[in-house]
């Protein structure tokens, strides 16, 4: 076991589209103005609050999922990522104590700070309401036994009323009141259907981060959220033995690089990092491409990587490469081991239909069509049950699904089970050198999913090899 500390704080509130990312990102502004080492992170499976990280602080932020990987690997991606830093943020999901089917706190924000042991502040949206808010603040706090919750911020107040408010919310909810939010004009961050915009896709985006982080220096109480984040005990891990890459064979002398393609472009851009990390850590060498802009795959590739992203606000881009289209349809379709989800699922069909009705061809690899539908299909938690991956058994895989897209071929490899749920259906297609389909797979999950991947990759390799030297 090890011992690691790691100040922490948590941002969460009552429920979505209260100002979390915002203020999320207006304190790590902060932080960065003023020097302070700071590592990000994101309760859940979202993709686009933690590229919002990034760019303001240049460093990935990394999921804290407790359904996709379980407690203790939170608890060990919190210590490693978070060590030797002055603080680690963690950006909450939803309402606090939102989780698994909408009826448990399991998988919740209030579930990774239970993990984790982690102080949370809760943002509470006061636009319309003043007095009102004590009994939802006083609901919060009281839910649960121990809530972690140790400070309010007071989002979309006037300044006039913010003294008054502080001295009433802490005189009858005995919270300490850390600051308050104004309404800040051009500073929202939009939305669409999967959640905010991407960074990219924002106007003015590093300026907006800079006048939210300047009025933020001023209303917000940041040295005692800093001495907040200083009380959190420190983080009891296992110690595990990471697989590492061999470099050469001792035998042969030959490189054991497995080369995989990893496409990452604003076509496909969801991923976790402690996925691409856990893959070099296994031997697995990432090899960026773009399916937009580069003509085909790079050369010398064992394996290949399509992960989701917004593919159909591209198709028609994607589908004049052509190149690329039959590069990566001769690379799969000849054995090359692939995996792909959601997005990168999607561009392997045959066609693909965007908004306005048009099809455009795709990578033509899997047979049938993906379309838009006019509401969330199949969102939330899941649990892929009864397959295999890369022609092993590697049991049970928590996964995630949220997109509006559909396809008349979703796959018969495995079945999904909602948890707490009777629901279930089909999906993932599955041979021995492909896993694909709609489910998102956080590798920390279910390792043995990588270690099949990097097998298959392998094989490809030596297969490779043992061509060349014919």
């Amino acid at each position: 076991m090890s011992i690691i500390r790691v100040p922490r704080l948590m941002m969460t509130a009552c429920g979505s589209g209260t100002g979390k990312t915002m203020i999320t990102c207006g304190i790590l502004q902060v932080l960065k103005n003023r020097g302070v080492k700071c590592a990000p992170f994101k309760c859940g499976p979202d993709y686009i609050d933690p590229m919002f990280h990034k760019t303001v602080l240049g460093m990935d932020s990394e999921n804290l999922d407790t359904f996709l990987c379980g407690r203790d690997k939170v608890r060990s991606i919190l210590a490693r990522r978070g060590r030797g830093m002055e603080i680690a943020l963690i950006e909450g999901v939803m309402g606090y104590y939102d989780g698994l089917g909408g009826i448990s706190c399991e998988a919740s924000a209030y579930d990774v700070a239970d993990a984790t042991d982690t102080p949370a502040v809760l943002i509470v949206d006061c636009k319309g309401a003043s007095k009102s808010v004590i009994p939802v603040i006083q609901g919060i706090l009281n839910y649960q036994e121990d809530s972690h919750i140790k400070g309010i911020i007071l989002n979309r107040l006037s300044p006039m009323m913010y003294g008054r408010m502080k001295e009433m919310i802490e005189k009858e909810t005995r919270a300490e009141v850390l600051g308050y939010v104004p309404v800040l004009e051009d500073c929202e961050l939009e939305s669409r259907h999967l959640g905010l915009k991407m960074p990219h896709e924002v106007d003015g985006l590093e300026e907006r981060l800079l006048r939210i982080s300047r009025t933020l220096e001023e209303t917000l109480e940041i040295d005692r959220m800093l001495s907040l984040a200083e009380t959190a005990p420190e983080i009891e891990v296992q110690e595990v033995q990471e697989e590492q890459a061999s470099g050469r064979n001792r035998k042969t002398g030959r490189s054991e690089e497995v080369r995989v393609g990893l496409a990452r472009d604003e076509a496909f851009c969801f991923m976790y990092q402690e996925n691409l990390r856990l893959l070099q850590e296994r031997g697995i060498s990432l090899v960026p491409f773009s399916p937009l802009y580069d003509a085909a795959l790079p050369a010398d590739l064992h394996g290949l990587l399509l992960y989701g992203g917004y593919p159909e606000l591209y198709a028609r881009a994607l589908s004049r490469n052509t190149g690329m289209r039959e590069s990566i349809r001769r690379a799969v379709t000849g054995g090359m081991p692939c995996m792909a989800e959601c997005g990168g699922f999607m561009y392997l069909m045959e066609e693909m239909e965007d908004a306005e009705g048009k099809r455009y061809p795709m990578a033509g690899v899997l047979e049938g069509k993906c379309y838009p539908t006019p509401r969330l299909k199949r969102f939330g938690y899941i649990t892929l049950t009864g397959g295999q991956a890369f022609g092993k058994d590697v049991g049970d895989i928590p996964a995630h699904e949220f997109h509006y897209y559909d396809a008349d071929r979703c796959g018969e490899g495995y079945t999904a089970r909602k948890p707490l749920s009777e629901r279930s259906w089909k999906c993932m297609v599955s041979t021995d050198t492909m896993l694909a389909g709609y489910p998102h797979i956080h590798y920390d999950g279910n390792q043995e999913v990588a270690r099949a991947f990097l097998e298959a990759c392998r094989k490809r390799k030596n297969d490779d090899h043992r061509e060349d030297n014919r």
